[in-house]
């Protein structure tokens, strides 16, 4: 750009900004004016905007130089783009990132200016509403709400789109803090209808994910268990440990984190760190951490057998039976078979019937101390 074209760029930038259009519209005039894909974070690597181009990573994180800085710099391993910080008084607020062919250093000064734009936006933002977004999860959590009404009114006073449901998640790296991957791990639980929450912790990230169908509470826990994986995939050196509570309404919440923090707990202590847990796949170890009442006792076996009990009353079949008769007889197949009066296959047959309908292996200690408990306190409340 000439002298001239610069100055009514930047005259641009100060009418997108007066207007109230933001870091999305202040990125989206770069990108338009420039011809490039361009890419905005903030200082915790969340996704605050994109325009224009296609093929942009999902952060730029991974990319930078171990040394950067908040110069207009390349990005490593040969990445075709440029990246500078976005600074205000000394503080870095985050990044803005162009990417495209050609020369890019060229766009140098029109970057530069978008970025001083953006940092007078963030600037400005700046323990307003982040902060009051964070108090409303942490209030929730407290259980400071009466009903669902007041928890819906006052998220949408903070300009939260608050779900029905939620699914806690509890995220902690033995390699850094959890900020250094906060936006990739945000990015791995998006899907459900409604804002996420974020809060940060004695060193964990706990991400409140919305959950208003079943299906979403499946895709969290799936994403949950192969985050590490995928994070690994976008070149970052983390290693992941956690725990995933179950889907509770949102005035519930509390309930989903606390799972959240024994499955996070517990999977550490059975499988050492790099696990994430999962509540509802941990079987009969959140009761025995909990030391649960008779309640909790009688609602853990009656929902470890209900599968059972179900696909017998649908199909007239005998499974909670040859299970239970299975364990009795010290796992003999062949006097079990003679006690149901059935041919040994046909137990076999069963047992692997049993290992699907309840998404267990009978052969996996940790499996079969749940099964095994759900038989003995149903007996025992029956």
């Amino acid at each position: 750009m000439t002298a001239d074209e610069l100055v009514a760029f930047a005259e641009d930038l100060a009418r997108i900004a007066a207007g109230g259009g933001g870091a999305k519209a202040l990125a989206g005039h770069l990108a338009k004016r420039a011809n490039l894909g361009v890419l905005v974070e903030d200082a915790q690597w969340r996704h605050l905007a994109a325009a224009g181009g296609s093929g942009m990573p999902s952060s730029v994180q991974p990319l930078l130089e171990h040394n950067a800085t908040a110069q207009f710099q390349k990005l490593r391993n040969g990445h075709a783009g440029r990246t500078i910080a976005i600074v205000s008084g000394g503080t870095t607020l985050g990044r803005l990132s162009i990417f495209g062919g050609g020369d890019l250093d060229a766009f140098e000064h029109p970057a530069r200016l978008t970025a001083s734009a953006i940092a007078v936006e963030l600037a400005r933002e700046a323990g307003a509403q982040p902060g009051r977004r964070r108090t409303f999860w942490e209030q929730l959590v407290a259980q400071a709400y009466h009903d669902a009404v007041a928890v819906r009114d006052d998220a949408a006073s903070r300009g939260i789109a608050v779900a029905t449901h939620y699914v806690a998640v509890i995220l902690e790296t033995e390699t850094g803090e959890p900020g250094a991957f906060r936006a990739a791990a945000l990015d791995a639980f998006r899907g459900g209808e409604g804002d996420a929450g974020v809060l940060e912790r004695s060193g964990s990230l706990v991400i409140f994910v919305p959950a208003s169908r079943e299906v979403d509470a499946s895709n969290t826990r799936t994403a949950a268990t192969m985050l590490q994986r995928n994070l690994q995939k976008k070149e970052f050196d983390v290693r992941i440990s956690g725990g995933v509570g179950t889907r509770t309404a949102v005035l519930d919440l509390h309930r989903s984190l606390a799972q959240a923090e024994a499955a996070f707990a517990i999977a550490r202590r059975l499988y050492g760190p790099g696990r994430v847990g999962v509540y509802e796949e941990l079987g009969a170890y959140p009761l025995l951490l909990s030391g649960g009442g008779a309640d909790a006792m009688r609602e853990f076996a009656g929902r470890i057998l209900a599968p059972l009990r179900s696909y017998d009353e649908k199909h007239a079949t005998e499974l909670e039976r040859t299970l239970r008769l299975y364990f009795s007889v010290g796992e003999n197949v062949k006097t079990a078979a003679a006690e149901l009066n059935v041919h040994r296959h046909t137990v076999f047959y069963r047992l692997r019937q049993i290992g699907e309908i309840c998404g267990c292996k009978l052969d996996d200690p940790h499996d079969q101390l749940t099964l095994r408990m759900a038989i003995a306190i149903d007996a025992l409340t029956a």
